[in-house]
């Protein structure tokens, strides 16, 4: 019983202590007021539009491919006795370098024989001047009565012999050039400065004529196929029938394992009808020195390169350039409203291209485009601007 009363006055002191804390606590509590929350502006960069006459590059793709090759044959028959030592695949031939040699012996003994018959004919072509001025003499003594038909004078005074040793004289003279044509013919040569990419006979071997010998191609120029799709045709200026009016520059470049390396080159024509497959039209690019001979600090554009191009595009006024990646769905950006509000703004796209687009309508000159990408829900919002670029120095802003 005792034990019970204990636990009783005990439960009382603590709830009695409890009610002290409380209260205590209750008295000293801290003031109820509600104060104004704080706005912080949204902090951006933008960019003020700048309207400009920009050339919008197309980009392509296509294969490197010699702008001449020559299937070479002979055009004699006989055994190869000489071959020059750059006559491997991948060897370097200058023009009119001598490339092999055919046996010469049988043409240089034509071309003694037909010298032969060239001086033979001259000597019968002197005899019969000799003749015929000697029958003349004749014919002028004979008494006028005695001169017959024109045929007969003609006979008489040798004329018919005549233009037959000129007739002979004339032949002899022909089987004279095709002779020396033919001793010539032993001797091939390179038509121009190339590269040899096929052999197809050796030291030794009996060739006829049309026997392939060798397939070179040409190393002053060089030629790329760039396939455009006609929803790009209108950025270009294409030739028209007298070809170019001024000079397209392009950029080709290869990245390998991320070495890039770039050649200039220029767009010399099109091929003039589209693909039917594809409906492109190809243009060709035309790269001067490929393997680097007049310039050997440039690298090589070997042959069959697969390459990318960048082609300038025709002057068009009026465009604004931005960075890609403020291009919110349904061509929509923020811009900067003279209150310093974000408003949501639909833009007309003329082209997208990489990281940049061109704006032909929706901006006005000195409007400022945000660059900081905000959720939607901010419609409105106010803004503190950070940082004002120029449109047309974006590039510029982005490399810092």
């Amino acid at each position: 019983m005792t034990q019970k009363r204990s636990q009783f006055f005990l439960s009382l002191l603590l709830l009695g202590g409890a009610a002290v804390v409380s209260g205590v606590l209750f008295l000293n509590r801290p003031s109820s007021a509600i104060s104004e929350p704080v706005y912080v502006p949204i902090t951006v960069d933008v960019a003020r539009a700048v309207k400009q006459t920009i050339r919008i590059p197309v980009a392509a793709q296509g294969t490197v491919s010699a702008l001449q090759s020559t299937n070479i044959q002979a055009e004699v028959k006989g055994r190869v006795v000489e071959l020059s030592p750059a006559l491997n695949v991948g060897g370097f031939v200058a023009a009119n370098e001598v490339m092999l040699r055919i046996d010469p012996r049988d043409y240089q003994t034509s071309l003694l024989r037909a010298q032969a018959a060239v001086e033979s004919a001259e000597s019968s072509l002197a005899q019969e001047r000799g003749r015929a001025q000697v029958a003349q003499r004749e014919w002028e003594k004979l008494p006028k009565g005695s001169q017959r038909s024109q045929d007969a004078k003609d006979l008489y005074l040798r004329k018919p012999q005549l233009e037959q040793a000129e007739a002979e004289l004339l032949a002899a003279r022909a089987d004279q050039n095709t002779a020396k044509d033919n001793l010539d013919r032993t001797v091939i040569r390179a038509p121009y400065d190339a590269i040899i990419r096929d052999k197809q006979t050796d030291l030794g071997q009996f060739v006829s004529a049309g026997s392939p010998l060798a397939t070179v191609f040409s190393v002053d120029y060089a030629e790329v196929r760039l396939p455009i799709p006609q929803s790009k045709l209108a950025y270009l200026d294409l030739p028209g029938l007298s070809g170019y009016e001024r000079e397209v520059p392009i950029d080709l470049y290869t990245d390998m394992s991320g070495d890039i390396n770039h050649w200039p080159a220029r767009l010399d024509r099109t091929e003039g009808v589209f693909d039917e497959r594809s409906r492109v039209l190809f243009t060709v690019a035309r790269v001067e020195d490929p393997y680097g001979l007049k310039n050997p600090q440039r690298g090589q554009l070997r042959i069959g390169t697969f390459v990318n191009a960048t082609i300038q595009g025709k002057a068009i006024d009026g465009l604004v350039r931005l960075p890609r990646y403020i291009l919110r769905a349904g061509n929509n950006v923020w811009i900067v409203d003279a209150e310093n509000r974000l408003r949501n703004r639909q833009l007309t796209i003329l082209r997208t291209g990489g990281d940049q687009i061109y704006v032909s309508a929706g901006l006005q000159e000195n409007d400022l485009v945000s660059l900081t990408t905000v959720d939607s829900s901010l419609d409105g919002a106010e803004v503190d601007i950070l940082s004002r670029t120029p449109s047309n120095a974006l590039k510029d802003y982005a490399a810092q």
